[in-house]
């Protein structure tokens, strides 16, 4: 392929990555007709069809998907060893790209990043927020902070917060009307916001332990969401019980307008950690970054 198709890849991956011509030439500052005409042009030239389009969402075909996961990783090595040259300018600079929960960057990452940040303006951080389990180098990602039980084993991963717990909480209004339960198993009846797991497709089922005891609860309720603030606020206005993490809970329990049920079920669970590919882990831009992160026990 000619050398001046190479933007035309890069284009090929942002649509297959974001699933959508329109977000796609939003992020690359283009217009959609000059990109939907380029992967035409991209297709034509390779003799194969890369992509299915629909009037809703596009989708690869088998060699689109085969193109992708073999460009992906490349892409990710390339831009990572440009971060590394940046090493040679005076300040720590360069894009940092990452992929975190909601319940993470609120509690953890960003009160340790928003302090430091103004003092590296070289530094350009883009946070993904999502519950979802991703593949971080071929989705383009420097570094993803999830629980440190689901870090997958090939990363390097750095611990940046403590261990925390769920708890089910609900109003005191609607435990008057319902009743409070008392084992896991009675949550099946009540009325539980519930919490999808955006990737994976599914809704949590929620964890229980005691002792030896383990198990896992599938709820049911009027409310869904994919955000753990949002259902703590369904709770507090009496639509149900919510599981949520402890910190977002612990001040409105303190003020009675949330009830904890179940305490003695509650388990705790591994502090949240970054992950990365450790060819980036001498990157400036990046040590800046895992070093204001970094847990140290306080």
């Amino acid at each position: 392929m000619a050398r001046h198709d190479f933007n035309d890849l890069l284009w090929f991956l942002t649509v297959a990555r974001e699933r959508s011509f329109t977000k796609a030439a939003a992020k690359l500052g283009i217009a959609q007709s000059t990109l939907s005409h380029t992967i035409k042009r991209l297709e034509d030239q390779m003799g194969i069809r890369l992509l299915t389009r629909t009037t809703r969402s596009v989708g690869l075909t088998e060699a689109g998907e085969r193109l992708r996961q073999s460009m992906a990783p490349r892409i990710a090595e390339i831009e990572a060893d440009i971060a590394d040259l940046m090493a040679f300018r005076d300040k720590p600079s360069g894009r940092i790209r990452m992929t975190i929960s909601d319940h993470a960057f609120h509690s953890v990452v960003w009160p340790k990043l928003e302090p430091i940040l103004k003092d590296y303006p070289d530094i350009k951080l883009e946070v993904s927020l999502d519950s979802g389990f991703r593949n971080i180098v071929e989705e383009g990602f420097d570094a993803g902070v999830r629980l440190g039980e689901s870090v997958e084993k090939d990363m390097v991963a750095v611990r940046i917060g403590p261990d925390w717990r769920l708890v089910a909480v609900g109003s005191p209004g609607y435990f008057a009307e319902h009743g409070a339960p008392t084992h896991p198993h009675e949550l099946v009846r009540h009325n539980c916001i519930n919490l999808r797991m955006e990737r994976a497709g599914g809704l949590y089922a929620w964890e229980f332990a005691k002792g030896s005891q383990e198990l896992r609860v599938r709820v049911d309720g009027q409310l869904t969401f994919n955000n753990s603030y949002a259902q703590a606020d369904a709770a507090l206005k009496g639509y149900g019980i919510a599981y949520v993490p402890e910190n977002i809970a612990r001040q409105h329990i303190a003020a009675g307008d949330l009830m904890l049920v179940l305490d003695d079920w509650s388990p705790t669970f591994d502090g949240y950690h970054i992950y990365y590919p450790s060819r980036r882990q001498n990157a400036p831009a990046f040590k800046v970054i895992v070093d204001a992160l970094r847990h140290r026990g306080e």
